[in-house]
């Protein structure tokens, strides 16, 4: 919910400033957007409680704690009723290694993604899900061989920025 809040081009830095490093002190935000520290935190809690910033979490280096595999699954339902898809998005919620699910157009219905310990245990999800009254009729799975670069930041300058 925005509360019909309007954001300027210091909102923006501030969003855009924090989803780099959400463990900066707000005088280094501050400073870093040109701000002093009163009114940046001010606009910080205008924009944390009008939902623009969702919540503050750390980002953990999966492969330092152990090998794993990263899969993109194309999947098309059988049926393509509206409660076909309120099915499957409740079931594949309960899915601890779908970390994304994301409705496409296009030839299949939605794109997943998963994180699993191996080939193994990545087979034995969809399986279960196959089992299971999702609605599946086929799906197409793609092991990710090496990410050379996975952003954790949006640039929301550049999206929502003044256009020049």
């Amino acid at each position: 919910m925005t509360l019909g809040l309007k954001l300027d081009r210091i909102d923006l830095k501030i969003l855009a400033q924090l989803q780099r490093s959400g463990r900066m002190t707000n005088v280094e935000l501050a400073d870093a957007v040109g701000l002093s520290p009163s009114p940046c935190l001010t606009r910080v809690k205008r924009l944390e409680k009008a939902g623009f910033i969702g919540g503050y979490s750390a980002q953990i280096n999966l492969d330092k704690l152990g090998e794993m595999l990263t899969v993109f699954t194309e999947v098309t339902l059988t049926e393509h009723r509206s409660g076909d898809f309120s099915r499957f998005e409740t079931k594949i919620r309960k899915i601890d290694e779908i970390v994304e699910c994301h409705l496409v157009s296009g030839g299949y219905d939605y794109l997943l993604k998963f994180v699993a310990r191996g080939v193994a245990h990545y087979q034995q999800i969809v399986e279960a899900m196959l089992e299971g009254d999702y609605g599946i009729e086929k799906y197409f799975s793609y092991v990710v061989i090496k990410s050379p670069f996975i952003k954790q930041h949006y640039p929301i300058q550049k999206l929502f920025g003044e256009q020049h």
